[in-house]
């Protein structure tokens, strides 16, 4: 069985990870397990999670698009899989208020190639993705106990695997078979008010693509309905904003954060 490793256009891309069709909003999601890396120590399981995307792809011209989106991630109990509201610090003791992930957009554009390793019917884009850069949080003091450190660094492993046929389908605007793993290995959490404690995170999760909302797993559907039905769409059009990370979102609602509300606060659907 032979892999080789191929190059393709955008739109092979853009109907992966999105659709062809700027109407339509396409939907991954993911779940799996965060762990403890601190050295010393042995394997901790602080989360499980389960999170998801909304995307649209714009046609900006021949071979060029624009990609919007906007993603949750919700940390779960380790055990029973519930969303977790209050999070104990086993290293301090300390009750906290967990802030989900809700980062509103997510952005980027897409244009000339994409390789693909092809093996026969199965064909898996490949994403390595290395992240450093000023901590935003690190100029405040307030936030010296959260996330003191000056650098944000971070790596994140995608693989994505399609199949071939459903690629090069000109009928086919938007692959609907789809496995996505993912990996992450990333600071501690502002909300986790780490400070400076040696340690990472590690996140180990899988996923797919689904056709339309009412697919995703069920405890991402009812906090959608019910708390963030503004992720219910994409955007309808590229924001000039800049993408929301956990970091920015925690520096925006801090006092929130402070005051025990509960995350993510409550987005409207958009008119």
């Amino acid at each position: 069985m032979m892999t080789e490793i191929q190059n393709f256009d955008a739109e092979h891309w853009v109907k992966t990870r999105s659709s062809l069709d700027s109407n339509q909003s396409t939907f991954l999601f993911w779940s799996g397990a965060i762990y403890a890396f601190v050295p010393g120590e042995k394997r901790n399981r602080l989360f499980k999670m389960v999170g998801m995307s909304v995307s649209r792809c714009l046609l900006l011209e021949e071979g060029s698009w624009d990609f919007t989106s906007r993603e949750l991630t919700y940390y779960l109990h380790p055990e029973t899989g519930e969303i977790l509201r209050h999070w104990e610090n086993p290293w301090t003791g300390e009750l906290l208020t967990v802030m989900h992930v809700a980062n509103n957009p997510v952005q980027g554009h897409f244009k000339d190639k994409f390789p693909a390793q092809v093996n026969e019917d199965k064909t898996t884009f490949v994403f390595d993705i290395f992240s450093t850069y000023p901590n935003p949080l690190a100029t405040e003091p307030k936030f010296a106990e959260y996330s003191p450190n000056s650098t944000y660094q971070s790596v994140e492993l995608f693989k994505i695997t399609v199949p071939t046929e459903e690629l090069f389908n000109p009928e086919i605007l938007s692959v609907s078979q789809l496995q996505l793993y993912w990996d992450r290995i990333g600071p501690w959490l502002p909300w986790m008010k780490m400070g400076d404690r040696p340690g990472q995170l590690i996140y180990s999760a899988y996923g797919g693509k689904v056709n339309h909302f009412t697919e995703l797993p069920q405890l991402l559907k009812d906090e959608i309905n019910t708390r963030v039905p503004l992720y219910k769409n994409a955007p309808k059009s590229y924001l000039d904003v800049e993408d929301v990370t956990s970091w920015l979102y925690f520096q925006k609602h801090f006092d929130a954060y402070l005051a025990g509300e509960t995350f993510p606060l409550p987005q409207s659907e958009e008119i």
